[in-house]
């Protein structure tokens, strides 16, 4: 496909075309599902870019590298999939299926092999590649429920949901293992009891 014009004024009035030419306004749940999807494809090129950048541990930024553009490309094409207008399908038309939720099953069963049982909650943090797959786990939820209210009104793949569920569990392990495997120390929640007073500015 060739974009050979970026801006069209189609969508000056608040409505955009699904793909298969139906018109919604474009604060409906759909386009909120997908622009959604979008934002957590975004967060995870800048996690890619950190990765790529901070990295300390070669091996490591190699394999999480892999992973990430794996899975920009999954979500691109479930975006794809909820820009389509129910009903509509087309050649080579993307998909998303439950081989694609294996694929991650089996990424989170292999990361948590390097990693000590949970003991305690943990707060987002653990070093700059981990904080963003934490924020892109939250933008993930958020695509995941949208997505459950987008179920409610039409007919989606339910693969869909339960892939953006998956990922979800995904983003939080990979964020955990990336700390451990660049040596960042995780941030583990205190009960209220157990936080100190709070300190005094100095000066």
């Amino acid at each position: 496909m060739r974009i050979s014009k970026v801006y069209t004024r189609t969508g000056d009035a608040g409505k955009t075309r699904l793909a298969g030419g139906q018109e919604v306004w474009k604060d409906s749940v759909r386009v909120e599902a997908y622009g959604t999807v979008d934002e957590l494809n975004s967060m995870l090129g800048l996690a890619r870019v950190s990765n790529e950048r901070t990295g300390t541990n070669v091996e490591a930024s190699a394999y999480l590298e892999k992973i990430l553009q794996w899975t920009q490309n999954k979500l691109f094409d479930l975006g794809g999939i909820l820009a389509t207008a129910p009903g509509e399908s087309f050649p080579n038309m993307p998909t998303v299926t439950s081989v694609d939720v294996a694929h991650l099953e089996h990424l989170i069963d292999e990361c948590q092999m390097d990693l000590a049982p949970l003991k305690e909650f943990i707060l987002p943090g653990g070093g700059q590649i981990s904080a963003l797959l934490h924020v892109a786990r939250t933008i993930c939820r958020r695509a995941e429920r949208l997505c459950v209210t987008v179920s409610k009104e039409e007919s989606i793949d339910k693969e869909l949901v339960i892939f953006l569920n998956r990922l979800s569990d995904a983003l939080f392990v990979f964020a955990r293992w990336v700390a451990k495997q660049q040596g960042e120390p995780e941030f583990l929640w205190k009960r209220e009891s157990a936080i100190s007073p709070e300190p005094h500015a100095p000066g």
